[in-house]
C-alpha cells in the first residue's frame, strides 16, 4: 500500500472529521494518512457497491474509481442505497459519484462508464492499490482476478443470492490464494442464478458490501487479520456466519495472459448462458401474436411462486423450474400439453431455456421465450411490473 507521504498531513478539520478513528490506538494518525493517500477502484455500483463506495468515502479514501455501464432502474432501489428515485435514468457512475460527494466532498471520484473488459481492465486497475468487485458475474470476477495477479494488486470478493453472501481477500501476499482457488473452473450454465433471476433481500448486499468495506479498510491501512485465505459465509436467514479456509492449489498453473472469460465461462456477447441459443425460441412479439390468434398451445412459467404474485403473461401455467428438475412436473406438463405446441418463460430467458433442455431430455419438444417476462413487459405489455 502507498505509505503516507507530505501531502497525507491531516488539517485540523480533518483530525475532526475523523476524531473516532484518531483515537483507536490501532489506527491513529497513520492509518488516517494511509486512506487519504490510497486509491480503491469499485467494479459495480450496484448492491456491493453502494454501501461499501459511501463507508469508503466517509472513512476517509482519497482516491475512488467506479466502474459501471448501466443506469439506475425502479428495481435497483431495493438495495443499491447509493442511488435515489431522483436519478432514475441516470448513469450509475454519476449517481454515485454525486452520493459520495455529498458525503465527502475531499474524496476525489473517478467515473468509468463502462464494462471492465480484457481490452480495458490493465489500463484501469494499474492506477489503483486495490480493486473490491462489486460485480455479479463469472467472468468479471475470473478477469479482476487475472489482471490483479499479473499486476501483483489485492482485491477483495464479495457476492450474494438471496438470503446468502461470501466474502474474502484474494492476492494480498505472494502465498495467498484467489479466485482460481476458490473457483477452478465456471460453474454449468444456468447452475447459479443471477440475482435477477434468483432474487436477494434488500440487505443482503448492503451486509456483504459493509464487510468488503471493512477488509478493504484493514488492508490498506494494515490493521487487524484479513480474510487473505479464509472465505467467510453469511446466511442471513439464519444469522450465522462460518469460515472456510483457503490455500493455493499445488501445480496449479501461473495466470500468465488474459483470455476471452465469456468464452470460458459458456457466456455469449449480450451477456446470456450459450445454452439459451442452443434452444429453438421465439421472440415475446411473437408470442402474443400467437395468443392474441387465440392458437391452442401451452405456456408454461417456469418461475418461483414469488415472482408470478407480481405479474403473468396471459394464459401461461404456473411450473417451477424446481419441479421439471425433479421430474415432479414432468408428466404434468405432457398431461396439460396433449399434441398443443409447448412455449416456456421465465423472468429473462435462462431459467426458461434450462426447462427446454430437460424436457427434451424426457422427449418433449418445446420453445424458449427470448428475454421473458421482462421483455415481455417492455414490448408488449407495461401494466406487467417489471422487478
Amino acid at each position: 500500500m502507498t505509505e503516507h507521504c507530505p501531502d497525507s498531513v491531516l488539517s485540523s478539520q480533518e483530525r475532526g472529521r475523523y476524531a473516532r478513528h484518531l483515537m483507536l490506538p490501532e489506527f491513529g494518525v497513520i492509518g488516517q494518512q494511509r486512506l487519504k493517500t490510497a486509491s480503491v477502484l469499485c467494479v459495480g455500483a450496484g448492491g456491493l457497491g453502494s454501501p461499501l463506495l459511501m463507508y469508503l468515502a466517509a472513512a476517509g479514501v482519497g482516491h475512488v474509481g467506479i466502474v459501471d455501464d448501466d443506469r439506475v432502474e425502479l428495481s435497483n432501489l431495493q438495495r443499491q442505497v447509493i442511488h435515489s428515485e431522483s436519478g432514475l435514468g441516470q448513469l450509475k457512475t454519476d449517481s454515485a459519484a454525486q452520493r459520495i460527494s455529498g458525503i465527502n466532498s475531499d474524496c476525489r471520484v473517478e467515473r468509468y462508464a463502462c464494462r471492465l473488459t480484457t481490452d480495458n481492465a490493465f489500463g484501469l486497475i494499474e492506477g489503483y492499490d486495490l480493486v473490491v468487485d462489486g460485480s455479479d458475474n463469472f467472468p468479471t470476477r475470473y478477469l479482476i482476478n487475472d489482471v490483479c495477479c499479473l499486476l501483483d494488486k489485492p482485491w477483495v470478493y464479495g457476492s450474494v443470492q438471496r438470503f446468502e453472501g461470501q466474502v474474502s481477500v484474494f492476492n494480498q501476499g505472494p502465498q495467498s490464494p484467489d479466485y482460481r482457488d476458490l473457483v477452478p473452473e465456471p460453474p454449468p450454465p444456468g447452475l447459479v442464478p443471477s440475482c435477477a433471476d434468483g432474487g436477494v433481500v434488500g440487505v443482503m448486499p448492503g451486509l456483504i458490501g459493509l464487510l468488503q468495506a471493512t477488509e478493504t479498510i484493514k488492508v490498506l491501512t494494515g490493521i487487524g487479520t484479513s480474510l487473505d485465505g479464509r472465505l467467510l459465509l453469511v446466511d442471513s436467514l439464519s444469522m450465522r456466519f462460518r469460515e472456510l479456509r483457503l490455500q493455493r492449489r499445488p501445480n496449479r498453473p501461473a495466470v500468465t495472459t488474459l483470455i476471452d472469460y465469456e468464452a470460458f465461462c459458456s457466456v455469449d456477447a449480450s451477456g446470456r448462458h450459450e445454452g439459451v441459443s442452443s434452444v429453438g425460441s421465439i421472440s415475446v412479439k411473437q408470442l402474443s401474436a400467437l395468443l392474441d390468434r387465440g392458437d391452442e398451445l401451452l405456456l408454461i412459467d417456469v418461475r418461483n411462486p414469488s415472482e408470478a404474485d407480481v405479474g403473468v403473461i396471459p394464459r401461461s401455467q404456473l411450473i417451477p423450474l424446481a419441479t421439471i428438475e425433479n421430474g415432479e412436473g414432468i408428466d404434468e406438463i405432457r398431461r396439460l400439453a396433449g399434441q398443443r405446441p409447448i412455449y416456456v418463460h421465465c423472468k429473462l430467458g435462462g431459467r426458461s431455456a434450462r426447462a427446454v433442455e430437460l424436457l427434451a431430455e424426457h422427449g418433449i419438444e418445446a420453445t424458449n421465450v427470448s428475454g421473458g417476462i421482462d421483455a415481455w413487459s417492455q414490448q408488449i405489455d407495461p401494466d406487467v411490473p417489471r422487478y
